[in-house]
């Protein structure tokens, strides 16, 4: 499974050649600098540490700093852990760039969805509100009755559904098409929406499920040569 980190830049549209248009979103692929390899043998499993966008040296802690000059890479400000097998061919102090994935590529997005603070049924839960007409009584946005049919009455079933925090969790959308990627300009476009505000850092991977039937592909676009 392969796998880099990049941040979502906002959606636009590119046009195919014979008028195709493609609602995408743009991914920021800054290098994914290797700062660390973990091994079966000594960490339990495969993965890398990679370090993404470059920070100042006194903004950086000494444990980072440690981190850092051992791989012998400049100071960065995230740091996030790609898991796979595929992983482990890349070597301390390689970049990860967007041609990791190539045009019709399909991959999982994984990112965390906008907050939206603590919310009430009617927003989190797409529940009915209540009749607002004359001799209507009570609040119309609360949730319905807590009865559970005679089961367990002495208590609220754990799932049942209720006002709280709602957003600011981790989401995976999968089988999205990988409309272009473009290494010399750092970005990736694919198709559709995937969770998480603009700028958010998003984690792009191998598609864990490919979809049955017709495998998709991207028609030539207009302005870029054909892949």
């Amino acid at each position: 499974m392969k796998q880099l980190v990049g941040r979502k830049m906002g959606m636009t549209q590119v046009f195919a050649t014979d008028g195709t248009s493609y609602a995408v979103t743009v991914i920021e692929v800054l290098p994914n600098v290797v700062t660390q390899v973990k091994t079966l043998e000594k960490d339990g499993y495969v993965a890398v540490q990679v370090g993404v966008e470059d920070a100042k040296e006194q903004n950086v802690n000494k444990p980072m700093k440690g981190i850092f000059a051992k791989a012998n890479v400049t100071p960065k400000k995230h740091l996030f852990e790609l898991k796979g097998d595929e992983m482990a061919n890349f070597a301390v102090g390689s970049e990860i760039k967007a041609d990791l994935f190539a045009q019709n590529d399909i991959v999982d997005v994984i990112g965390t969805t906008k907050g939206h603070g603590y919310t009430g049924t009617i927003k989190r839960w797409n529940m009915k509100i209540g009749p607002k007409g004359h001799g209507a009584s009570g609040p119309h946005r609360l949730q319905g009755s807590f009865a559970n049919n005679g089961r367990c009455n002495n208590r609220v079933i754990p799932g049942k559904h209720m006002s709280g925090h709602y957003g600011n969790e981790s989401c995976t959308i999968q089988n999205i098409l990988v409309v272009e990627s473009n290494a010399e300009k750092g970005y990736i476009l694919v198709k559709g929406g995937i969770p998480g505000a603009r700028y958010s850092f998003v984690k792009l991977q191998t598609a864990y499920r490919t979809q049955k039937g017709t495998k998709q592909t991207v028609k030539p676009l207009v302005g870029r040569e054909a892949k």
